[in-house]
């Protein structure tokens, strides 16, 4: 275990929402953090909260090359860019830079609870066979396993998290349901779990100090349920009428298609024993509320 240092020098490859809060809490918590970005717009020097900090071009293979130094010099690293075509192009660029760096002291990497596939609405938990046959669950096992090897072979402190579905104040059922933008299906025994990000950031902290390098945690609330349920709830908060369902032959193959395939109920009892996570937000109905009436208050 990490004895907790208040000073980081943090990369974050990838710098969107939950890395955000990732660093919010990591300012929540007085850390000093030296960050350094990646993301597809052109290298910059940016503000986030009151950090000054540099960030890098990076798309696939290609990247501006003085991000190099920085990823030699980092005590914290953060990915949270998603694999395609069966690569994690963090991996594939900047292996090196990454083994050779004998100061991380944590790396954690975001993966998915898609590697799971569909378990008929049963539990699952880090140990549970990983049974996906969809192109991004699949995508995501071959990063986890490269993650791994990286680990065990290259001692590189890893810790992956998979990850449920995310809700946040910037990107919720409110939003979708005000622009019109929601579709779903009414599926028997269908559940799927999900996660405030501010949740997420919060088992990320808790994970410098609390978690074992080479582990596997799953990020998901206490109340895995059907996508309609919180469809019906949230209208219910807006006082607003729920809108019709789709039918499930209706989808064209794609991501909704199997979203709806799979069915789990993603257990995060390994977060709260191991990683002494408290959640904000311990099920979806405090979540709503919260963000509804941030959005009421503004």
């Amino acid at each position: 275990m990490e004895k907790r240092s208040k000073s980081i020098s943090l990369v974050c490859f990838g710098f969107g929402l939950t890395a955000k809060y990732f660093v919010k809490e990591l300012l929540k918590n007085k850390y000093k953090i030296n960050l350094i970005t990646t993301s597809r717009s052109k290298s910059s020097n940016k503000k986030f909260l009151n950090i000054n900090y540099k960030n890098f071009y990076f798309d696939n293979n290609k990247f501006d090359k003085k991000i190099k130094k920085y990823i030699l010099d980092a005590s914290h690293v953060l990915v949270s860019i998603p694999p395609r075509d069966r690569k994690d192009f963090v991996i594939e660029n900047f292996y090196n830079e990454i083994s050779l760096n004998k100061k991380i002291k944590w790396l954690g990497y975001l993966s998915s609870t898609s590697v799971y596939g569909d378990h008929d609405g049963k539990w699952v938990n880090e140990k549970s066979k990983l049974l996906t046959n969809n192109d991004t669950g699949i995508n995501r096992i071959v990063a986890e396993n490269e993650w791994l090897k990286l680990n065990r072979y290259q001692f590189v402190p890893t810790r992956i998290f998979r990850l449920s579905g995310i809700y946040s104040p910037e990107r919720n059922i409110f939003l979708r349901l005000t622009n019109g933008q929601v579709r779903y299906v009414k599926k028997n025994n269908h559940f799927f779990s999900r996660t405030h990000v501010a949740d997420i950031a919060q088992v990320l902290f808790k994970s410098l100090s609390h978690s074992k390098s080479g582990e596997i945690y799953n990020v998901a609330d206490n109340m895995p349920c059907s996508y309609d349920e919180t469809i019906s709830y949230a209208c219910s908060l807006m006082g607003i009428q729920t809108p019709s369902p789709m039918l499930f032959k209706s989808l064209n193959e794609g991501e909704m298609k199997s979203f709806y395939k799979d069915s789990k109920k993603v257990s995060n009892a390994k977060i709260k024993k191991n990683l002494k996570v408290k959640l904000y937000f311990p099920t979806y109905k405090e979540g709503f509320k919260s963000i509804l009436n941030n959005i009421f208050n503004r």
